[in-house]
């Protein structure tokens, strides 16, 4: 939950350097096809855009591997938000670089932000790839792999204002077969002071809305039954249909994808406070199945660093559009993200992040000191002035205030009932299951006859600080308790 980068969210710890490996698709692959071996670092955009390079490998006869010792080509697919990302992808370029030796033709290529940003520096003066691709060229993987097996370096970091890769079916290796990521615009055009994202992911532009739908209906009918949709700022999607010139913007397209079926769940990540409209929030209020859950930055709770961030609202805006969301939706869960630090702040803008805490009431929250990158508006103007150990006192002091507001939210569970999607088998027991509410929250349960991939009513009994207990009830009694 906590870590010091500024920028990118839904970060999971557990799942950085994760690998696709050839036995999670045991079905499609040909034990006499090459063999391509990823791992993926990062934000989940990340994680998405391994499943399209997947798939594009799949189209010329690569298969995906775990063995890496075994492996014709090794990718990785990077993040450049901080120093610690880069330092973890040096570190396994090393690695690599010794499989290289010991199997010769080894391709070696570096995906994703960190190519785009270092791409001389890896090629030309540390010598540890043969490829580097940025985020929006893996179309061209395929030409790029031929030019590195003649001898030559592959690359092409080119930032395109139209590649959306719309009409590319992602492998879902990394699936648990029930929950999927669905991208459904890249890039960002909002220039926050402290963010590398619109340097190296390019431009705002939004994926047709015909193959959003046509890959949610897909995945429903393969059985999964939540999708979420994926963006850098999710609620500035828009698109403008060159025939009719009729618009769809974000609350138009969540209204559809919840159309594909009552029984298909839809959340979404991540939202701009600027952006999150009352038509976004009125359609979520009308569908059962769109969950009631925002996640919804804040960064500061000081008008002044706002500015400074670039944030493009102020304090009291942001408090106004937390009102308006509880308003419309009482049952509304909403998290966010705080960076402790930032340059210039002061003890007291410090204290009015924790007092902007207090009146969200955020369920959860991804927190993090200052982090300076290269070539940010940050880096360029401000200086980065608050001391380290002031920069982590004020991060431990707004991880306390969360972790009692998210004790608290789960303290208030006790008693109430849920209807939540089943996703797996409970890390602790083989015995237990456990899948999430609409606000986001993950209960645990007593296996009995439930099945995973199907929906259950639940009754909270207990809780940690990080996950609710229950038990099973029948559709009736939950019914009865949430007339």
């Amino acid at each position: 939950m906590y870590n010091d980068n500024p920028t990118i969210k839904n970060i999971d710890e557990s799942k950085q350097g994760d690998v696709f490996f050839k036995e999670q698709v045991a079905n499609q692959t040909d034990d006499n096809n090459k063999k391509f071996y990823i791992e993926s670092y990062g934000c989940q955009m990340n994680f998405s855009d391994s499943e399209i390079v997947a798939s594009i490998l799949s189209e010329v006869g690569y298969s995906p591997t775990r063995d890496m010792d075994n492996s014709d080509l090794i990718l990785i697919n990077t993040c450049s938000i901080r120093e610690k990302a880069e330092d973890t992808v040096r570190k396994r370029l090393r690695v690599f670089d010794k499989i290289k030796d010991k199997k010769p033709g080894t391709l070696v290529g570096v995906l994703g932000c960190m190519a785009e940003r270092l791409k001389q520096k890896l090629l030309d003066q540390e010598k540890l790839v043969d490829l580097v691709v940025g985020p929006d060229a893996y179309r061209d993987l395929p030409n790029l792999i031929a030019t590195a097996e003649d001898g030559d370096k592959g690359i092409n970091v080119f930032l395109s204002r139209e590649e959306t890769y719309s009409n590319i079916n992602p492998v879902r290796l990394g699936s648990n077969g029930v929950t999927a990521f669905v991208t459904i615009m890249r890039g960002c055009d909002n220039m926050c002071s402290f963010c590398v994202v619109p340097f190296t992911r390019g431009r705002e532009r939004s994926r047709d809305p015909f193959s959003i739908l046509a890959e949610c209906t897909d995945l429903f009918n393969r059985g999964f039954r939540e999708v979420t949709l994926l963006g850098q700022n999710v609620d500035s999607y828009k698109w403008k249909n060159p025939d009719t010139d009729e618009t769809i913007d974000f609350a138009d397209l969540l209204e559809l994808t919840a159309k594909v079926s009552p029984d298909l769940r839809v959340r979404f990540s991540t939202s701009h406070p600027k952006d999150i409209t009352d038509k976004v929030l009125f359609n979520m209020a009308k569908y059962e199945n769109i969950c009631k859950y925002i996640h919804l930055p804040v960064q500061s709770g000081n008008s002044n660093i706002l500015k400074k961030m670039n944030r493009t609202y102020d304090r009291e805006w942001y408090i106004n559009k937390i009102h308006r969301i509880y308003e419309i939706m009482p049952d509304c869960a909403i998290s966010s993200d705080m960076i402790a630090g930032f340059c210039g702040e002061t003890e007291e803008e410090h204290q009015e992040t924790l007092s902007i805490m207090e009146i969200a009431q955020y369920s959860m929250s991804y927190m993090f000191f200052y982090s300076e990158r290269p070539n940010t508006l940050a880096h360029k103007k401000y200086e980065d002035d608050v001391p380290l150990e002031v920069k982590k006192r004020r991060l431990n002091e707004i991880i306390r205030l969360q972790n009692q507001m998210s004790f608290e939210h789960n303290r208030k569970e006790v008693g109430q009932y849920h209807k939540i999607l089943i996703e797996k088998v409970s890390k602790k027991s083989d015995q237990e299951l456990a899948g999430r509410t609409s606000q986001n929250k993950m209960v645990v349960f007593p296996r009995e006859d439930a099945q995973i991939g199907t929906y259950a009513y639940v009754k909270i009994h207990d809780f940690t600080s990080a996950t609710l207990k229950g038990t099973l009830v029948d559709e009736a009694e939950y019914l009865q308790h949430k007339a």
